[in-house]
């Protein structure tokens, strides 16, 4: 069984959650330990002659350094570019937190230091007409990484998304600012900010990355808080 497991929650939709993700497996792979990716539900893929691919969940397989099957990484892929529950009505599927729970813990039955879970979209995606992806996270008991995409109205986004996640009874293990707009005004002092209050660690600051790759962010990013709330 997985030893860690940790969701990684994002503030917003292309806040940089996958590749946040990606950096913290590479930097956890550097350690030398064992670390898998998944993205139960991924919204936005290709057809493929394997089937439908999402190239977030293809580039957490490709970065883990126990390589699942993709359906283990990706169990539900859906074709339309837009949120879970409206691309899964699209083609008659309902999504179920529970079902959603029950596949992941299948892959954190591994043995690994180290898994994440990325979710999809911000805290409150809903699945269905009455329950939001981040049921899942509550029912999987795992503590989050909130990704906070570095833009112009970053404080506000990343205090309710932290609300939230307190609320849900679940607990931040790190945070990441992550810059995604290269012009952001007054970037230092949203980042001072941010660090003031928040109680969690921040476990990296990713700079804007023009062509961005997980060694890229890993450098950036210090687990060391990560890993020693995680025990390991």
């Amino acid at each position: 069984m997985a030893k860690h497991n940790f969701f990684v929650a994002g503030t917003d939709t292309d806040a940089g959650k996958t590749l946040v993700s990606t950096g913290i497996l590479q930097a956890a792979n550097r350690l030398g330990l064992q670390t898998i990716g998944l993205k139960p539900v991924a919204a936005g893929s290709e057809e493929t002659p394997e089937g439908l691919r999402n190239d977030d969940a293809l580039k957490l397989q490709q970065a883990a350094s126990i390589k699942l099957g993709y359906d283990s990484v990706n169990p539900i892929a859906l074709a339309a570019p837009v949120a879970p529950h409206i691309a899964a009505a699209q083609v008659g599927r309902t999504l179920s937190a529970d079902r959603i729970a029950a596949l992941c813990r299948g892959s954190m039955m591994q043995r690994a230091d180290l898994l994440l879970i990325e979710g999809a979209g911000g805290w409150r995606v809903p699945l269905n007409g009455r329950e939001m992806l981040s049921r899942v996270p509550q029912l999987l008991e795992t503590p989050v990484i909130l990704v906070i995409g570095m833009k112009l109205g970053c404080i506000n986004h990343a205090l309710l998304s932290a609300e939230a996640i307190v609320r849900d009874g679940l607990r931040i293990a790190g945070w990441v600012a992550n810059r995604i707009d290269p012009d952001m005004a007054c970037y230092e002092d949203n980042l001072a900010t941010l660090r003031g209050l928040f109680q969690a660690p921040l476990l990296g600051e990713v700079p804007y990355l023009a062509s961005p790759t997980p060694e890229a962010v890993a450098d950036c990013l210090d687990l060391s808080a990560l890993l020693a709330d995680a025990g390991i």
